[in-house]
């Protein structure tokens, strides 16, 4: 069977954990192979620990963008929204024709009707319930469970741990901390940050930040994350 070449955009953690996903998918039989990672800034410890995977690093995105033989399959394995965002639209804008494509480790439960847009990560031991949508490029973190009938929206990022109940619906660009809950048919506001452990029992407006049991705004999302700029 012919196989596609595919390259992990970033290099660090979560960018580690989707080589991860990747690698898993492959050895379960997905139609891929690896081809390597692709990072604008890689860490020092990123490249020693790609390194001590075997995992060639490419270079920066401008180099794989420039390279008209280059793989042309690509996972998005960058957590930070806003940081999504930015280099989405930048490929988007990009001469040249890239397929984001979509990784859920094997061993990750699906319940039935689940939608997966273009980009989503889905990460091990993660529980999607039945009639779930994830938008384009959300991410489901490590042990996070969300519920039947929920939405993620588009660049959303689900730590590991979330508990996201039924009827949910999560909006564009937010962030759910480790070990948070967001109770059933709520919903939290495009660009919104819940912070770490907290228990939402409320809707969330867009950009607000909130934390605590029960979940209480604390700070809009745009000044309490800092998010490298992308060039």
């Amino acid at each position: 069977m012919p196989t596609e070449p595919v390259v992990v955009i970033g290099a660090g953690g979560f960018g580690r954990e989707s080589l991860d996903i990747v690698q898993a998918m492959i050895a379960a039989g997905a139609p891929w192979t690896l081809a390597g990672v692709v990072d604008d800034r890689p860490s020092a410890d990123s490249r020693d620990r790609l390194a001590r995977r075997g995992i060639p690093l490419l270079g920066n995105i401008d180099s794989w963008l420039g390279d008209p033989r280059g793989p042309r399959h690509y996972v998005l394995g960058v957590a930070m929204p806003p940081v999504k965002r930015a280099i989405v639209t930048r490929l988007e804008a990009a001469d040249r024709e890239l397929w984001p494509v979509s990784a859920v480790h094997p061993s990750a439960l699906l319940g039935s009707v689940v939608q997966i847009g273009v980009g989503v990560v889905v990460c091990a031991r993660a529980v999607i319930g039945t009639d779930v949508h994830l938008e384009a490029f959300a991410q489901v973190n490590a042990n996070a469970t969300i519920g039947h009938d929920a939405v993620i929206g588009e660049h959303a990022m689900i730590a590991p741990g979330v508990i996201v109940s039924g009827g949910v619906r999560v909006g564009a660009g937010s962030l759910l901390g480790a070990g948070a809950t967001v109770l059933q048919y709520l919903s939290v506001g495009s660009d919104a940050v819940v912070g770490a452990g907290a228990v939402v029992t409320r809707d969330v407006p867009f950009g607000a930040m909130v934390t605590g049991i029960p979940a209480r705004p604390v700070a809009r999302s745009t000044d309490a994350v800092q998010s490298p700029p992308v060039p």
